[in-house]
Parts: structure tokens; C-alpha cells; sequence
């Protein structure tokens, strides 16, 4: 959609230069049938402007837009263009005020067909106007002496007429699909080319956005029939037919070339080197492949050359070098590689440099950045981002005294960055982000920068980039955006950043600032400030209660020393965080009000207390609710019907009470209901039973009663984590839960549970095949963006949180019930199964000869049981276990030997069964001698044991080590006792 200078010279000269009684000074007088037949066409249109108003009275050779032969009086020209100034292209980057401005200077209407009676037409403009989707007309192939024919961006639809065939004289032609009305579907196709064939004297052709069906080159084959043409233009055309070689080449003269976005999957036709002639070549968007021809190095009169996005590898030739008018040289998303050195070097042979802009980002590019890359003084725009350049940045850059944009992100630039920087007064945009940077930079880096607007920098955490400024230093810059990570800029809130008045996105994550921000920072930005994030700092001090910020959508101050009141801004925020401070008070009572269009409220790990505030059901965009480890006290709102958004609830480790809301059912979205660690009463909701989506619940830890919900594995089907532990629920186990094929953590620990572990747990097909992490986690991987889950696990008499990863725990805990029965053999089944707790309850019979199937387990507690018989030798097979525990129980006979069975401490998991004997115990079976028995391990030395080693061993290998990173396990406290009036046990796996 871009123009050259020919192709805004093309017209002027059809017209003046095909006119020459234009330029006499007599004119003649306008013919009657043709001014009646503007006057038809005027009134078939709607000018909501009065753009041809000036069309009255009887001499329309002097109306806006008509133009008449001097000597005849004929229509020669008819130019109704809408001449609104676009400031962009792209329909959806105009304001609302342009396009409203846009559309009411749009003609608008069908054409009439009045206008075949300009039989002297030779210049037709109905660009950018909107013709709501009408068929272009037939009559327009009528004007056998037009020469210019422009109906592009004017929101005609169908089939593009054949008889535009019959324009024997045409020289431009634009018939250009878009359509700046989004009203009105773009539709515009040809089914047959070849009737541009015809247009033998055609010097621009214009068919963007519209599809073609063209098969075996057949549009090529019509294209090559035009002798004269100077620029083509197919952008986005639906073409997939391309011949790699032609017989000959007959459009020799053509400039421009533009097939970008298309579907073209060859190798770079060999025909476009005989095109020596061409400015602009723009093969973007398609897929052509192979190696990087040495060839383009002929086409020396080329001022761009476009092959972003397409599959093109191997090494860029030095004959690029030869491209002396190269001013636009755009690589990026390909696959080549290698080093640019010898490039950059080649360029030097030029007697001056002519690149302006040069962008290789996203493809596989290496090697240090070559100092040649300084000699190209004349350069504006500079992308080397999604590479693996390593290295500092050459002094040279200093020389680059036209650079206005340098990408260099997402690389491994592990250098430093040269002092000679801060040559670059005219560097607007600099993005230098995710690279492990090293060094220091000071002011002598930015002094000069005085037309900077965006700076981002950021380096790997652990590597030392430091901002060493001094504390008064006023830069010259006045920055828009800036996006700091990972390098120290603190510990002071330094001048330079005080100073930063204009910003509208400002980022300074974890850079060490522990200083108090002054309030007038927030008041002076809070006109304009889009996006603030001061996370993982050590800020302290307190917030301005109240501040407007209208435009403000993101605010992140997550992770930092805040104290004081939550802020009651009034701002359009949709993302919020404010976890892990130490805010308190109550949560804003207005902030339905306050924050209308909120998306994310995150005020977790704070001193918030009071009740939450019933006005948060007007946020009906809600999504994630997370209000974990607060003071909270009182009911839970029963108002969740208003937000159908909600897809995250959690407010767990507070202090609220009663019943939970029966309300939440009509939360259809809701994934994850997080309520553990309160003081709620009463039973499970049945109205649940609507959230068919829920996939993970948390309810331990308070004193709900009754029984299991029946809808559970029935309505509800998709559960990845279901934790009831520690209430007062009773009844059996339903056979139901067995229906929940993604069930991945289940904990009914500590409850009233009676009856038999149900006999179908091998329909538990996670547990089977841990096969559905990955889906899991595709499926909500979006979302993790915005949501950390949490939960805690109970092993080994000590609590771990988890907050990452929870989908590879693997467990099962039924412990501290009133289970009877046998174990049933079918949990043996479950063979990606990493804990399993079956202890203090009522269970007998004997151990499933099976259980060294379960070869993941890392926990397998059987304590406080009637089991009864030998221990399977297979128990051996548990290569994994840390933690084993068969105490208490009446097992007899010979205890299994081998591999990590000999490691553990043999006093602790087999004590209270006086019938076991042998090795490692200092009992012998009958016909065994102890002399060699190793003495069992000292609680110290278990310490030592990983918690889940698989479990870490998996994040190596599985799903989780190329989305989620390594698992996040913290020690919260070591659970020796489990509380009052409990077993020194009572809580352990």
C-alpha cells in the first residue's frame, strides 16, 4: 500500500501531458449531456460533506473535480477521490474521531449509469469512498479513450468485470481491495485474468486484496503480456501458482513488484534477476524457501528488497554488497544463519552508504556484532532482535549518527555496552531487552540522547548490570516508555527516573530500588501512565489514598515493602497486583466503583482484614479473584452470579465463616475454587454441580460436613486437583470420583471417611499414564500468565507449598479416615502414582502383590492399619521411594531386600509389626544370620533425601521443562506436631 514517486507523477503526467489544450487559456463550453450526466451521478450519491457542492450552474468544466478539453468542451477527467489525510494505513489504528472524520467525507451509493455519456473520459478517481459493497459497474468498460482508472479503497464487492478488458488505453490501473469501511466485508475476485492481457500499454496495475484463481501460472502468464508495465501489485491475492522459470521475460521495464502475503512455496524464481530494472521488491509473507540466491547481487538499481516471513536459509552472500542503492534491506523470520560480518564488510566497496533500514530479526543469526556495522551512517532503523548475537556492542555504534532505531533484543549479548552511546542524539526507540548483559553504564552512556523516548534493558537475573548514575544527575531525554528488568538501579529512587514526566508505560522490575517514591512521581504521571510495574523491588512507604488515573490499564506493585491502605484509585485498570506486601486495612468498600473494568484483582500475602466488600459483584469483567494469606473475616459475597468471567476464586488462608455460597454455581467458567484454610461450615453446595469447567478444588482445612457431592465425576468431570482434607466430611468414597480421567492430586486426609477404598481407581487414567499434564497445562497455560495456583502438601511430618508444577505431584492421601476393607488391587494400576497414604485407618487384609508396579513412588505410607501377611517382594522395584512407613500394623515374614529398601531406617517403617524379621533389621528370619547387618540411618542423614526426586527428574525431561521451568518448592515449616490433643504424626505421609 505504499506509493513512489512514479506512481504519484503517473497521473499528473496522463492527464497535463495527455491533454495539451489543456494549459490554453480559451475554454470552451461544457456540453449539456454531459453536465446532466454528473447531475444524475450527483444525485444517485449521498455527500454528507458537500464535497460537490460546487456542482450548480451550467458551466461544469469549472465544478471541483471535472476537468474538460479547452478546445471541445468534453469531460476529459473526473476526480471525486475523498480527500481525507490518512496519518496511517491500517483501518484499525485510526482514532475514533478519524474515522468518523474519514467517513463523512465518503461518497456513498451506486453508481450511475448516466456517466457512460463521458465518452471522452481519460482520468477516473473513485478512491476511498465507499460504495457499500456494489459490483464494480459493467458500463466502465465502455471508456475506450481512459487511460486512468482508480476505484481503490472504495468497498466495491463480487466479481471484478472482464469487459475492463476493453480499456485498450488504460496506463493505470487500481482496483485495490481494501476497504476502509469496517462495516463493509471486503469481496472483490477475479476468476480469469486474462483479460488484463489485453491492457497491452498498461504501466501500473494495482489488484491488492483481491483473490485471484489463477492455476499453472496463469496469472504470470497475463502479466508477462504487458510490455510496458512499470509496477504490479498482488499483495494478499490468495496466489499459490508461481513458475520458478520463464522462457522469456517480457515486462523487463517493470520497478515495482509486490506478491507479499501470499501462498507461494518454491524456491525464489530465477526470472526476477532478469528484471534489472527493479526499485522494489517485496516477496513477504509467503513461504518460498531454499538458499539465499547470490543472483539478487545483480539487480543493482534496487532501493528495497522485502523477504520478511517466509522460509528462506543458509548464509547471506557478500554480493549483496553490490546493492549500492540499497536503502531498505527488511530479512527478518527466516531461517538463515551464520554471521552478517562478511556482509556488513561487502557494503564497505560502495563508494557511499545508502542503507536507511536493515532488519534480520527472528532468524538464526550468530557471531559477535561486526564494527563494520558503523560505517552505515545513513541508518534510521536497525533490527537484530530473536538472534543469537553474542558479545558487546562495537564502539563503532557511536558512528551510526542517523539511527533513530536499534532492536537488539531477545539475543545473548553478554557484553558491555560502549560509553560511545551517548553519540546517538537522535536514537528514539531503543530496545535492548532479555540479553544476560554485563557492566556498568553511566551518564556518559545517555548524555547526548536527547530525542530518546523508549528505553528498555534488561539482563539475566544473577548477572551484574549496573545503572551507576549520580543520585541529582538530569538526563536529557524525556522518556515515553521505559521497561527496566534485573539490573541495579536503587537503592535510591534516583533524579533521572523523578524527572521522567511523560511517561505512559514504565517498568522497573527488580531493579533494587529500597526507597520511598515520592507521591508527586504518581500525581504528575497519573494523567497519562498506561502501564506501571514496580515489582520485586524493596519500595517501601505509603500509597496516595486517591489519584485518577483514566488511562491506566495495568499496575503492578506486587512484591515490595507498601504499607498503609490499599490505594482507592479511580482508574479503567483490568490487571492488578498488589500481592506480597503489607497493605492492610480493608479492601476499598467502592471498588466496583473505583475499578470498573478490573479483569485481575491479585491483593494476596498482605495485612488486609475486614469483610470483603458485596461491590466487587459489579466487576462483571472479573477473571481472577486472589485474596490468599489475609486477615479476612465474615461471609463469602453471595453475589458471584454477575461475573461470568470468573474463572479463578481465591481466598484461601483467612479467617471468613459460614457457608459456602450457594451462588458460585452459576460461575460457568469458574476453573479454580480455592477456599482452604478458613473457617466455613456446612455442606458442599450442590449448585456447584453447574461449574462443569472447575478443575481445581480446595476446600481443606475448614469443618464442612455431609458427604462427597454425588455430581462430582459426573457433572463434573475435569478435576486436576480435588482437596478436601481436614473437615468433618463422612460417608463413603463415591464410585463417581473414578470418572475424573485428569485427576492428577487427591487429599480427603484427616476426614470422617468410612466404608472401602473404591475398587476403580484404575479408571484414574492421569494416575495410569500421567498423561494429561500437558494438556492441562496447554489448556490453561494462557492463564498461568496471571495466575499462580498453590497448595500445600503434607510429606514426611512437614508442610511444602507448591505454586508451580502441581500437576506432577502425582498423590494420593486418604490418611486419618475410618476406611475398612482391603486394599484393592487395582490401585496397583496406577503406575505414575508418586505418593500414596493410606495410614491410621481401619484397613486389613494384605499388602497387593503388585505394589512394586508403582514404580514413581517417592511416599507410600501404611502406618496405624490391621494389615496383615508378608510384604511383597516386589516392593523392591520402588527404586524411587524416600519415605516409606509400615508401622503398626500385623505384617509377619521376611522383608523384601534390594536397592532403596536397604537406605531407609528400618526401625522407624516397620515398627509395631513383631513378626517381621530380616535384613536390615537386627531380627533374623529363621536360618539367617545378623552379623553383617548395616545399622539403619540417622534421622539427620534422612533429612538429606529429596522430597519428590523424580519429580525434579521429570521438569528435566517432561512437558513442564519447556513451559513452566523448574518447580517451585518451599519449605514453609517443619510439622513435628500436628497440634493439640494430636499424634506427634498425625499430619505425615
Amino acid at each position: 500500500m505504499k506509493t513512489n514517486f512514479l506512481s504519484l507523477l503517473l497521473p499528473v503526467l496522463l492527464y497535463f501531458g495527455l491533454n495539451p489544450c489543456h494549459a490554453q487559456i480559451t475554454a470552451a463550453k461544457c456540453i449539456d449531456t454531459e453536465r446532466s450526466a454528473l447531475v444524475a451521478f450527483k444525485d444517485g450519491v449521498q455527500d454528507p460533506s458537500g464535497r460537490l457542492s460546487s456542482w450548480v450552474g451550467d458551466d461544469c468544466c469549472s465544478w471541483k473535480g471535472v476537468g474538460c478539453n479547452n478546445q471541445t468542451g468534453h469531460i476529459v477527467k473526473l476526480d471525486v477521490r475523498n480527500p481525507f489525510q490518512f496519518r496511517t494505513l491500517d483501518v484499525y489504528s485510526l482514532t475514533e474521531s478519524e474515522v468518523t472524520e474519514y467517513s463523512s467525507l465518503c461518497l456513498t451509493g451506486e453508481l450511475s449509469s448516466s456517466l457512460v455519456r463521458l465518452k471522452y473520459l481519460n482520468y477516473l478517481d473513485l478512491s476511498l469512498n465507499n460504495f457499500e459493497g456494489v459490483q464494480i459497474p459493467d458500463f466502465l468498460g465502455s471508456f475506450k479513450n481512459l487511460r486512468y482508472l482508480n476505484l481503490s479503497y472504495a468497498s466495491f464487492s463480487g466479481l471484478v468485470p472482464t469487459v475492463l478488458g476493453n480499456l485498450s488505453n488504460l496506463q493505470y490501473l487500481d482496483l485495490n481491495g481494501y476497504s476502509y469501511n469496517v462495516s463493509v466485508a471486503s469481496g472483490l475476485y477475479i476468476e480469469d485474468l486474462e483479460w488484463v492481457s489485453k491492457l497491452s500499454f498498461l504501466k501500473h496495475l494495482d489488484l491488492d486484496f483481491i483473490q485471484i484463481d489463477s492455476t499453472d501460472g496463469a496469472w504470470l502468464n497475463a502479466v508477462n503480456m504487458m510490455p510496458y508495465l512499470l509496477e504490479l501489485h498482488l499483495h494478499e491475492c490468495q496466489l499459490s501458482d508461481m513458475f520458478v522459470s520463464l522462457p522469456f521475460v517480457n515486462f523487463t521495464s517493470l520497478s515495482v513488484l509486490d506478491v507479499s502475503k501470499n501462498s507461494f512455496n518454491s524456491s525464489i524464481p530465477t526470472w526476477l534477476f532478469n528484471l534489472t530494472n527493479l526499485t522494489k521488491l517485496d516477496l513477504s509473507s509467503n513461504s518460498f524457501g531454499g538458499s539465499f540466491p547470490i543472483e539478487f547481487g545483480d539487480l543493482t538499481a534496487l532501493e528495497e528488497l522485502n523477504l520478511e516471513l517466509n522460509v528462506i536459509g543458509g548464509h547471506l552472500p557478500s554480493s549483496l554488497g553490490k546493492l549500492c542503492k540499497l536503502k531498505n534491506l527488511k530479512l527478518g523470520g527466516n531461517n538463515l544463519s551464520g554471521e552478517i560480518t562478511q556482509l556488513m564488510d561487502s557494503f564497505n566497496d560502495c563508494p557511499s552508504a545508502s542503507l536507511v533500514s536493515f532488519s534480520v530479526n527472528s532468524n538464526e543469526f550468530s557471531g559477535e556484532l561486526p564494527a563494520s556495522l558503523g560505517n552505515l551512517r545513513n541508518l534510521q532503523y536497525l533490527d537484530l532482535a530473536y538472534n543469537s548475537f553474542w558479545g558487546s556492542i562495537p564502539s563503532s555504534f557511536g558512528n551510526l549518527s542517523s539511527l533513530q532505531v536499534l532492536y537488539l533484543h531477545i539475543n545473548k549479548m553478554n557484553g558491555s555496552i560502549p560509553e560511545s552511546f551517548g553519540q546517538l542524539s537522535l536514537l528514539v526507540d531503543l530496545n535492548l531487552m532479555t540479553n544476560p548483559w554485563e557492566g556498568v553504564i553511566t551518564e556518559i552512556h545517555l548524555m547526548n540522547l536527547s530525542s530518546l523516548q523508549t528505553l528498555m534493558l534488561t539482563t539475566n537475573p544473577g548477572k551484574s548490570l549496573v545503572l551507576n548514575v549520580s543520585y541529582d544527575w538530569v538526563p536529557p531525554f524525556r522518556l515515553k516508555h521505559i521497561e527496566l528488568k534485573n539490573c541495579k538501579v536503587g537503592p535510591s529512587f534516583p533524579m533521572w527516573l523523578q524527572v521522567q514526566s511523560e511517561l505512559d508505560i514504565a517498568v522497573l522490575n527488580n531493579v533494587g530500588i529500597s526507597d520511598i517514591i515520592p507521591e508527586e512521581w504518581f500525581s504528575k504521571l497519573a494523567s497519562q501512565l498506561v502501564l506501571l510495574d514496580l515489582s520485586k523491588n524493596y519500595i517501601k512507604g505509603k500509597l496516595p489514598i486517591e489519584l485518577e488515573f483514566p488511562k491506566l490499564d495495568l499496575l503492578d506493585l506486587s512484591s515490595n515493602g507498601f504499607e498503609g491502605l490499599l490505594p482507592r484509585w479511580s482508574t479503567n485498570v483490568t490487571q492488578l497486583y498488589l500481592h506480597n506486601n503489607s497493605f492492610s486495612g480493608t479492601l476499598p468498600e467502592s471498588i466496583g466503583e473505583l475499578m470498573p473494568r478490573l479483569r485481575n484483582l491479585h491483593a494476596s500475602d498482605n495485612r488486609l482484614n475486614g469483610s470483603i466488600p458485596s461491590s466487587i459483584c459489579k466487576l462483571v469483567d472479573l477473571q481472577v479473584l486472589s485474596l490468599r494469606n489475609n486477615d479476612l473475616h465474615g461471609e463469602l459475597i453471595d453475589c458471584w452470579e454477575t461475573m461470568q468471567s470468573l474463572w479463578v476464586v481465591d481466598v484461601s488462608n483467612n479467617n471468613l465463616s459460614g457457608s459456602i455460597p450457594g451462588s458460585l454455581g452459576y460461575l460457568r467458567s469458574l476453573g479454580m475454587l480455592l477456599l482452604s484454610k478458613n473457617n466455613l461450615v456446612g455442606e458442599i453446595p450442590y449448585s456447584l454441580k453447574n461449574c462443569s469447567a472447575l478443575s481445581t478444588i480446595d476446600f481443606g482445612g475448614n469443618r464442612l460436613s455431609g458427604e462427597i457431592p454425588s455430581w462430582l465425576g459426573v457433572n463434573v468431570q475435569s478435576i486436576f486437583m480435588l482437596r478436601l482434607r481436614s473437615n468433618l466430611l463422612s460417608g463413603q468414597i463415591p464410585r463417581q470420583i473414578c470418572n475424573l480421567r485428569y485427576l492428577h492430586f487427591l487429599d480427603l486426609a484427616r476426614n470422617k471417611f468410612s466404608g472401602v477404598i473404591p475398587s476403580c481407581f484404575d479408571n484414574l487414567t492421569a494416575l495410569v499414564y500421567g498423561n494429561s499434564s500437558e494438556q492441562y497445562y496447554h489448556r490453561f497455560q494462557y492463564r498461568l500468565a496471571y495466575f499462580m495456583e498453590q497448595t500445600i502438601v503434607v510429606t514426611k511430618g512437614r508442610e511444602y507449598e507448591f505454586n508451580r508444577n502441581i500437576g506432577l505431584l502425582n498423590a494420593i492421601d486418604l490418611s486419618e479416615n475410618n476406611l475398612e476393607g482391603e486394599i484393592p488391587d487395582e490401585i496397583t494400576s496406577l503406575k505414575a502414582l508418586r505418593v500414596l497414604n493410606l495410614s491410621r485407618n481401619h484397613l486389613s487384609g494384605s499388602i497387593p502383590e503388585k505394589i512394586g508396579n508403582l514404580r514413581l513412588l517417592d511416599t507410600f505410607d501404611l502406618s496405624d492399619n490391621n494389615l496383615s501377611g508378608t510384604i511383597p517382594q516386589s516392593l523392591s522395584s520402588l527404586t524411587f521411594v524416600s519415605h516409606l512407613d509400615f508401622s503398626y500394623n500385623n505384617l509377619s515374614g521376611k522383608i523384601p531386600t534390594g536397592n532403596q529398601l536397604q537406605t531407609l531406617n528400618a526401625s522407624a517403617i516397620y515398627e509395631g509389626n513383631p513378626f517381621v524379621c530380616g535384613f536390615p533389621l537386627q531380627v533374623k528370619c529363621p536360618g539367617e544370620e545378623i552379623d553383617n547387618l548395616e545399622p539403619p540411618r540417622t534421622d539427620d542423614e534422612k533429612e538429606n533425601d529429596s522430597m519428590f526426586p523424580e519429580l525434579y527428574y521429570s521438569i528435566g525431561i517432561g512437558f513442564v521443562a519447556g513451559f513452566c521451568g523448574v518447580v517451585s518448592v518451599f519449605y514453609v515449616r517443619n510439622k513435628k506436631s500436628a497440634g493439640a490433643g494430636q499424634s506427634t504424626n498425625s499430619d505425615s505421609w
